[in-house]
């Protein structure tokens, strides 16, 4: 068993409530509430910034050309791809993507890029590897497990983000990180392995929590931040 295989299966319980998640079921279902899908929009959109961001710290932390590149490659897929499950959201709300774009994070997803940011800053690769992980791996077992219950057709409202998350682009992605988390764990300390296990354990968590602040439409208990 891989190192990887140990985290997916140490955080089953984690991953079970994802898919078992309102917001989640309702994708499924296709009815989510339309200002729970706009709330989800604003954040992702900054989140997922915030990803590119940590890519590139990654980038400067390595030490070869063949992480470089990698890395490299994992931004071009966050900016170019990912619009696309976005733009069915919007489409389904009748808003632009544009319209939903350059709000300040709620309160979980602010949490949420902290601590990448942290592990970012503070560990090695695959500690940054370890706390972005999550995020492709959660959305690709979300996108087979409403593929397998829910069966979407064309008509789905959401079958483009669906059968998107579902997809072998995703897999070969989250595959490809978890190779290289298991090369970067095998050469790694016992004290950098517990590392990345808490990076990726808080990193579920948070991607559960990420999944209720949509849903609840959280904010700020006394606004949000305003930029002067």
């Amino acid at each position: 068993m891989t190192f990887t295989d140990n985290l997916r299966k140490e955080n089953d319980d984690v991953f079970q409530e994802i898919f078992n998640h309102s917001f989640v079921q309702g994708i499924g279902k296709g009815n989510v509430p339309k200002e729970a899908l706009a709330h989800y929009i604003k954040a992702d959109y900054e989140y997922l910034n915030a990803f590119m961001y940590i890519y590139g710290i990654a980038i400067s932390k390595s030490d070869n050309r063949d992480d470089i590149q990698y890395f490299n490659s994992q931004i071009d897929f966050v900016l170019n791809s990912e619009i696309h499950p976005h733009n069915n959201f919007c489409e389904h709300i009748g808003v632009s993507y544009e319209e939903l774009q350059g709000y300040p994070l709620p309160p979980t997803a602010d949490h949420y890029v902290k601590h990448m940011m942290y592990h970012a800053h503070m560990g090695r690769l695959g500690e940054i590897v370890g706390a972005l992980l999550p995020c492709p791996w959660t959305y690709l077992e979300i996108g087979k497990e409403l593929m397998n219950s829910y069966k979407p057709t064309i008509d789905h409202p959401f079958y483009n983000w669906i059968t998107f998350y579902a997809d072998e682009r995703v897999e070969n992605t989250t595959l490809q990180m978890r190779k290289r988390l298991d090369n970067f764990a095998a050469n790694a300390s016992k004290e950098e392995q517990e590392q990345i296990k808490i990076a990726f354990r808080k990193s579920c968590q948070l991607e559960l929590a990420f999944w209720e602040m949509a849903y609840t439409c959280e904010k700020w208990p006394v606004g949000d931040y305003v930029k002067m």
